[in-house]
């Protein structure tokens, strides 16, 4: 494949920047980033942008991940046990990935995103405030299931990850739309760890158009977590249905054969 030029790398890493944004605030900024990927380098091989745009991911996600920390406090015995099932899950998926077209995924995908978006949006007091639905090992266990499943779909594919986790916090277990946004951010870095874990040894990361996503990852994912902390639950929830609302519009179009 041949070096991107000095302009594609400048675009690449304002997708970057976007994509780590709107990753820190409500997750599914590799339905940004991938695409730019797929546009800017038409040659080089799926999973190579995969692989990429987790290096890009992995940056923004590790800055959102420590300023959520630092600022919600988010308990331990949630998002542990869920970091961990999303790991092992999106080491699987990962291992699949080179097998698995984007268009077995997109028709699933979509749906999923239009039933998410429309329970949100016609819930106006959904994650407003934390009120847990369950307690002691079911609320483990839940967040556990939860990790695993959403894991094997980001190892395998990625866009719309964390809006997945988010959603899963908010409406499954009952979190509210910030706190459910730390815990997000922390099981959306392991699995963006464990995809890397299987695809750096495959050779498949363009190493020079990563870090240079990576830094503006980074910037994106420190200002959408410090905003994100700063405007509250409400905020979170209405950058959610908008951004889950654009996503459906981009995947819809793709599916239906308009772009």
């Amino acid at each position: 494949m041949p070096e991107p030029s000095t302009t594609v790398l400048v675009l690449l890493a304002l997708a970057a920047l976007t994509a780590g944004y709107v990753d820190a605030v409500v997750g599914g900024g590799g339905l940004i980033q991938l695409p730019a990927l797929l546009i800017a380098l038409p040659g080089a091989a799926p999973v190579q942008l995969l692989a990429t745009n987790k290096v890009a991911s992995i940056c923004g996600t590790t800055v959102s991940s420590i300023t959520y920390y630092r600022r919600v406090r988010p308990d331990p015995r949630t998002f542990l046990p869920l970091m961990a099932a999303a790991f092992v899950g999106s080491v699987g998926g990962a291992l699949v990935a080179s097998s698995l077209p984007r268009s077995a995924f997109d028709p699933v995908v979509l749906v999923a995103l239009v039933v998410v978006g429309a329970y949100v949006l016609f819930r106006p007091d959904l994650g407003q405030e934390t009120e847990l639905r369950h307690t002691g090992r079911r609320h483990t266990s839940l967040a556990a299931l939860a990790g695993a499943v959403i894991g094997f779909y980001d190892g395998a594919l990625g866009p719309g990850t964390g809006s997945f986790l988010v959603f899963a916090l908010v409406g499954l277990l009952g979190y509210g739309f910030l706190e459910a946004s730390a815990k997000a951010r922390l099981a959306n870095w392991a699995t963006n760890a464990a995809a890397l874990v299987v695809f750096v040894p495959q050779g498949a990361v363009l190493w020079h158009v990563g870090a240079v996503m990576g830094v503006a990852s980074i910037v994106g994912g420190y200002l959408g977590a410090r905003t994100a902390v700063a405007r509250g639950a409400g905020f979170v929830r209405g950058f959610f249905v908008v951004v889950v609302a654009g996503f459906v519009i981009r995947i819809g179009g793709g599916v239906l054969g308009f772009w």
